[in-house]
């Protein structure tokens, strides 16, 4: 998926585990990787794989895709202004919920997935302590503006600061994001929480105000001006 992914469990766990969460990330960069062409997204955005052969997972994805369009007001797409889908929006957040679903699975209370900026975290760490999440300066890659603890929620962030400008209001015809440059949302999952965040920051400005109105969501955006704006929640996640 063209990101780093650190997966650090509970120390008394099989090695093996951690190989098994990694061969499933290798699975879903196989499926859906709009960087490779042997991916069935690409396939598909080649018009070489009919919708009968599209395999359940995609389904699955794609659904919810839907459905994240519908419930933030168009706001979410996966469709690109060239007609192509790109599900990495969705994708990244439903597979790091389906890997903590491994480690459940697997007995394991204690662990921390990272993939790209978004996180699931359980339990508590190494030293006993709770989990806790640095939220970069935009401006200065180097400096943590902010510590929360999710507690077992799920933590992503959208912005352009890392990649450059990929982000855009699809709504307004593609038109870039200017007015904010980050956005962390803390949600009930890393998947409820990165599938917002894509939103929320299409939203710009007023992506904050959607994400205090709707439950089970906290946000804090960082706008072009350094200018930094939290939901009236989020501040519980920053009390150690």
């Amino acid at each position: 998926m063209g990101m780093p992914i650190t997966i650090d469990i509970d120390g008394a766990a099989d090695a093996g585990l951690v190989d098994t969460v990694f061969d499933y990330f290798e699975h879903i960069d196989r499926r859906f990787s709009t960087y490779r062409a042997d991916s069935e997204i690409s396939a598909i955005n080649r018009g070489d794989l009919p919708v009968r052969d599209w395999s359940g997972e995609m389904m699955e994805v794609l659904a919810l895709a839907a459905q994240t369009k519908n419930e933030t007001g168009g706001y979410f797409d996966i469709r690109k202004p060239d007609g192509s889908l790109d599900p990495s929006g969705i994708v990244k957040g439903w597979a790091i919920r389906n890997a903590a679903g491994i480690l459940h699975r697997a007995g394991i209370s204690d662990f921390f997935i990272e993939a790209g900026g978004d996180i699931q975290s359980c339990g508590r760490n190494a030293s006993g302590l709770d989990w806790s999440v640095g939220i970069r300066n935009p401006f200065n890659a180097d400096e943590i503006i902010k510590i929360v603890y999710p507690r077992g929620h799920g933590v992503a962030t959208s912005g352009t600061y890392a990649r450059g400008q990929h982000i855009y209001n699809p709504r307004a015809v593609g038109d870039p994001i200017i007015d904010i440059v980050g956005l962390t949302v803390i949600g009930v999952d890393v998947f409820e929480a990165d599938r917002f965040a894509t939103a929320a920051f299409a939203m710009g400005r007023d992506g904050i105000l959607f994400l205090e109105q709707t439950p089970g969501l906290e946000g804090y955006a960082v706008n072009s001006n350094g200018r930094a704006t939290p939901t009236s929640g989020f501040g519980a996640f920053c009390q150690p």
